[in-house]
């Protein structure tokens, strides 16, 4: 018997921007879950409005220097850390200077959203997985919260799924209100691709706008938990006519009790327990 890992993919985490629904969860349930006796680990990407100093962000030298190969081109990976003292808790920052040191999330000066959110988004979901290899932590649960975090899923399942590291993983992506109207660079498959996805596995990306985009996610995942009340329609629809487990929203008074069981239901298989 071991006590379970999870791993938290957060696209934005409180206090590192500024203050928000899925920031607070991202925040909160890592230190619930670790406090209920499962270890963990956190990422985020290190958006350039990200106070460095005040934050007490540092390179971790041992895990940077991997160079990400994105249509074509070499992207460095340089890995950053800093600790939530008052949570006992660590959270990694995946950093790049060519996708995160604008100071902005995902749209310029004029609210039109960046040309390269779709390569910053492969670049987190690899950047934090090539780093957990690196590590050599096996997560026994992956959660995902955020559409940026939306690759995860279908890179574990079909890229890495031949590495002992992610053999039995699971994966929860949660579902925010969290979209966007326009789509993502039309060449997104093709820059997806990776030893072990096949075309079939990137047919929603054909079209790469929001729905699609959570609906590839929700296929590569093994669960799925609402993180807000209202939900796309057209991904409910979705969700209802798989199979998948649901475990509804939950009010912030209950949540990180409710998620820590459900990551108990879905381990229920398996020889792991939080003691």
């Amino acid at each position: 018997m071991k006590k379970a890992k999870i791993l938290f993919v957060a696209q934005e985490i409180t206090p590192y921007l500024k203050e928000s629904h899925m920031g607070n969860i991202c925040r909160h349930l890592p230190q619930g879950t670790q406090e209920r006796r499962k270890e963990i680990r956190t990422f985020m990407p290190r958006f350039g409005n990200i106070n460095e100093r005040r934050n007490q962000l540092h390179e971790v030298i041992r895990l940077s220097g991997m160079n990400l190969i994105i249509d074509n081109n070499d992207h460095p990976l340089i890995i950053k850390v800093a600790s939530i003292q008052q949570a006992r808790m660590q959270i990694y920052f995946i950093d790049n200077e060519d996708y995160f040191k604008r100071k902005a999330i995902f749209l310029d000066k004029n609210d039109v959203f960046f040309n390269d959110n779709d390569e910053r988004a492969i670049f987190f979901s690899r950047g934090v997985l090539e780093t957990v290899k690196k590590l050599g932590w096996p997560p026994d649960i992956v959660h995902c919260h955020g559409w940026m975090t939306s690759l995860v899923p279908i890179y574990i399942k079909k890229a890495f799924k031949d590495n002992p590291l992610f053999n039995d993983t699971k994966i929860i992506y949660s579902l925010y209100n969290d979209g966007f109207d326009t789509t993502l660079n039309k060449d997104f498959a093709k820059k997806i691709k990776f030893e072990g996805i096949t075309n079939k596995d990137l047919v929603h990306y054909k079209d790469p706008n929001y729905v699609n985009i959570i609906k590839a996610a929700i296929d590569f995942s093994d669960a799925v938990i609402f993180g807000d009340e209202d939900i796309n329609p057209q991904i409910l629809d979705y969700l209802n006519k798989s199979s998948k487990p649901i475990l509804e929203y939950q009010s912030k008074d209950n949540y990180i009790n409710a998620y820590n069981e459900f990551y108990d239901e879905i381990l229920v298989n398996e020889s792991i327990v939080s003691e």
